[in-house]
């Protein structure tokens, strides 16, 4: 075994050819994109600040690549991070979002938009946006779409990620949309297009 700790000196030529790199990677990482007024919060419960805040983003940047898009769906365990209060940094969404995964937009029936809901209420509580969900216990008590009940003659577009699209964190019920779009942009590129929008309009995040 062969400890690796301050006693061994650094290798001179190593640390100058990635210098700059890491001077550009922090430059980058540090730059300020927007404000948050409040201390958004991650936790187990139903619902956290960070948590409406992530599908809040999601849905907006959603509608944006298909206006059709009527809500957003996640799951708590793939926020990473809270987000403190004052300055919003590249480095902070990447802190709460440090995975690839990039949007899509999946066309549910609306049996597969009871199951989400069923799954919300099951795992209790996940982060979402244009939707009311109410569950008592582990039970499923009532969803609204757009305040609006359920339409069994209607489908709905609902923006989420790939990772969950493929079935990850135990996500079945996107398995078999009636439609499937994957898009490039990554989440975190989508957190950051909706941080930026909000900073250009003079909003913090509130």
């Amino acid at each position: 075994m062969y400890p690796i700790d301050q006693s061994i000196s650094a290798d001179t030529a190593i640390v100058s050819y990635y210098l700059p790199f890491k001077a550009q990677l922090e430059s980058e990482m540090n730059r300020v994109i927007g404000f948050s007024d409040v201390h958004l919060n991650k936790n187990r419960e139903a619902q956290s600040l960070v948590g409406n805040f992530f599908a809040d983003a999601l849905l907006a940047e959603g509608k944006k690549i298909d206006s059709d898009v009527v809500a957003s769906f996640s799951t708590k365990g793939g926020i990473r991070a809270e987000l403190k209060a004052g300055n919003i940094t590249i480095g902070n969404v990447f802190e709460i979002m440090p995975f690839e995964n990039a949007l899509t937009v999946v066309e549910l029936s609306s049996t597969d938009m009871r199951n989400l809901g069923k799954f919300v209420a099951k795992t209790g509580g996940q982060p979402v946006a244009g939707l009311q969900i109410s569950i008592k216990g582990d039970q499923l008590q009532e969803l609204l779409v757009d305040g609006k009940p359920l339409d069994p003659t209607k489908t709905y577009k609902l923006v989420t990620y790939d990772y969950l699209a493929n079935g990850g964190d135990y996500v079945d019920f996107l398995q078999n949309p009636i439609q499937r779009v994957d898009h490039k942009q990554r989440v975190r590129e989508a957190l950051i297009a909706y941080i930026t929008a909000l900073t250009n309009q003079g909003k913090h995040i509130q």
